[in-house]
């Protein structure tokens, strides 16, 4: 074989190793999608993957799948993704808990929230509600502080953002709260409901609702301005706790070694989802707002938000478990 014919194959062969995973693109999807939540049926995060699902297999006439694995901080369902085929058709929609908190949260995690993902993209940012049973007398945030320093008082939380809400909540008004885990926020709320436990700083997707229906009361919003869905309700920090104001996240992630145009077509069509009316109205709903990125825009926040949930984790006097 001459030399100028090998160079030649070798030119084809690397032209066409180079035009697979765009081909790959193209033909997205090949088969249905299942996108992993690390909650169960009810959670914001469960809500906003149906919504953006039924759109996305609208538009590529494909299945899309939601899949709930609740338990471990999100860990079962970040593992499940971490270990899946990366051709793009497992995705992982979550939040800060385990891409950001859970590192500094536990001692030893099954998976690895950088080095086992390929980050797609950023979807929501959203606040929380501070609620109480009826049964807690205390009608602001003020007389809760003043009442948890009285009488024992037990807070639930199934996400990390729940918890470590809570704890800044503690740190910051020299209080000392019974934590109750659990596998994820709307178990909890049912406990909450029942008077299992006494408080909440939770998503207003899986508090709201039974704040309206009387059975909760709520104090206040974690974000730094009051909430449309709640326009009368204070913030934290206005109804006592100045400087308090805590938020999650919702992004999407493959599994590492997804083809970089495979990442940026998801990329295309979660973005275009967040744009359909059915998912603006959940959103808008659940008191989010879009926050949207492109793959290595998530990776560069998702680093930034590492170190500040471990400045707000130490903060909070939270230790490893």
């Amino acid at each position: 074989m001459t030399f100028t014919r090998l160079t030649a194959l070798v030119a084809l062969a690397t032209s066409l190793t180079g035009a697979l995973p765009t081909a790959l693109a193209n033909g997205y999807p090949t088969k249905p999608i299942t996108l992993v939540v690390g909650s169960s049926a009810g959670s914001t995060t469960d809500g906003l993957a149906r919504a953006i699902a039924q759109e996305i297999s609208a538009e590529t006439k494909t299945p899309v799948i939601v899949d709930n694995k609740a338990g471990a901080s999100g860990g079962i369902a970040a593992q499940s993704v971490a270990r899946a085929a990366p051709d793009g058709h497992t995705l992982f929609i979550t939040t800060n808990t385990t891409q950001a908190a859970n590192p500094h949260l536990f001692r030893k995690l099954a998976y690895d929230p950088v080095k086992d993902f390929a980050p797609v993209g950023a979807l929501v940012k959203g606040y929380l509600l501070l609620v109480t049973h009826p049964g807690v007398k205390a009608k602001g945030v003020s007389e809760l502080a003043a009442v948890a320093k009285k009488q024992p008082l037990s807070f639930g939380a199934g996400s990390s953002s729940a918890r470590v809400a809570a704890e800044l909540f503690q740190q910051m008004t020299g209080t000392q709260l019974t934590y109750v885990p659990y596998k994820a926020n709307p178990q909890a709320i049912i406990d909450l409901v029942g008077g299992q436990i006494d408080l909440m700083i939770v998503d207003l997707t899986t508090s709201l609702p039974q704040v309206k229906a009387g059975k909760l009361k709520a104090l206040g919003v974690s974000s730094p301005k009051r909430s449309p869905l709640v326009p009368d309700l204070p913030t934290i920090a206005e109804a006592g706790l100045p400087g308090y104001e805590i938020s999650y996240w919702n992004a999407v992630y493959a599994p590492a070694g997804t083809p970089a145009p495979v990442v940026q077509r998801i990329n295309e069509l979660m973005q275009k989802a967040l744009t359909t009316e059915p998912v603006r109205r959940f959103i808008e709903q659940n008191g989010m707002e879009p926050f949207t990125s492109t793959p290595a825009e998530l990776a560069s926040f998702q680093a930034a938000e590492f170190k500040r949930w471990g400045s707000v984790i130490q903060a909070a006097g939270i230790q490893p478990e």
